[in-house]
């Protein structure tokens, strides 16, 4: 297989990061497939623009448009998930396949309150101070060549409040009835909040399964890239023996 007649992939960033959270699916799967990661509004090289759902996935189907191979498969992490599934929903054509990871919990009801609470915290601590806390965290419990990347690019903390007040009360498992493509629920094993209503989220469509990656988190492609990079292959893979 050559990336001239292969499937294109389009990965979509969590909470406060940048494409470069995909680095190293990125490196590994670009042999095979024509990859790309973008930044969503308010992050990364997009710092400046404000936050919306429609400005992300328009992001998403530029992105899409731009690799010129048609429909995607699209991954995304957490808020990525979310905008994820917004766009399933607004350009149903371009997706041929979808990867929620780390966004398989409804984000309505009780569930969102500690969300909400966060949202409206972290504004109030200075921007310097989260970003010393996140750079140790991250150079504590991943190698260098996992979170470089996203280090070098920098936190989106400022959009924080208003991607999650967006997100917040918009999405459970009745989403799911939006996408037209199949998905994969890909979650770390010992990511229990974020996969709490993964089962919901299966069942609510026809061609949904779940994967679980074993003791990873919710950073699940930082806390085994390989695992992780291996089952977006295999789904990628299998999207083509289906055609």
């Amino acid at each position: 297989m050559t990336t001239a007649d292969s499937l294109p992939i389009v990965f979509v960033h969590g909470t406060r990061f940048s494409a470069g959270q995909w680095s190293m699916q990125l490196a590994a799967l670009r042999d095979e497939f024509e990859v790309a990661a973008v930044d969503l509004p308010g992050h990364g090289e997009r710092a400046a623009d404000p936050w919306s759902l429609s400005s992300a996935t328009r992001i998403i189907a530029s992105a899409v448009d731009a690799l010129d191979r048609g429909p995607a498969l699209v991954v995304g992490h957490s808020l990525g998930g979310y905008a994820s599934l917004e766009f399933a929903r607004r350009c149903p054509h371009h997706v041929r396949g979808l990867v929620l990871a780390g966004a398989s919990a409804s984000t309505r009801g009780p569930w969102a309150t500690p969300y909400r609470w966060a949202a409206k915290l972290f504004p109030r601590i200075p921007v310097d101070r989260l970003t010393r806390w996140n750079d140790r965290l991250l150079r504590r419990l991943y190698p260098p060549e996992v979170v470089a990347a996203t280090i070098r690019a920098g936190y989106a903390f400022h959009t924080l409040p208003a991607a999650w007040d967006e997100v917040l009360g918009r999405f459970d498992a009745g989403a799911m009835r939006h996408v037209k493509a199949p998905v994969l629920i890909l979650n770390g094993e010992k990511d229990t909040v974020f996969r709490a209503g993964e089962r919901d989220f299966a069942r609510a469509h026809p061609h949904a399964r779940v994967e679980l990656i074993p003791q990873a988190r919710h950073l699940a492609n930082f806390d085994d890239p390989g695992a992780f990079t291996d089952a977006v292959r295999r789904f990628a893979r299998q999207l083509l023996a289906d055609d």
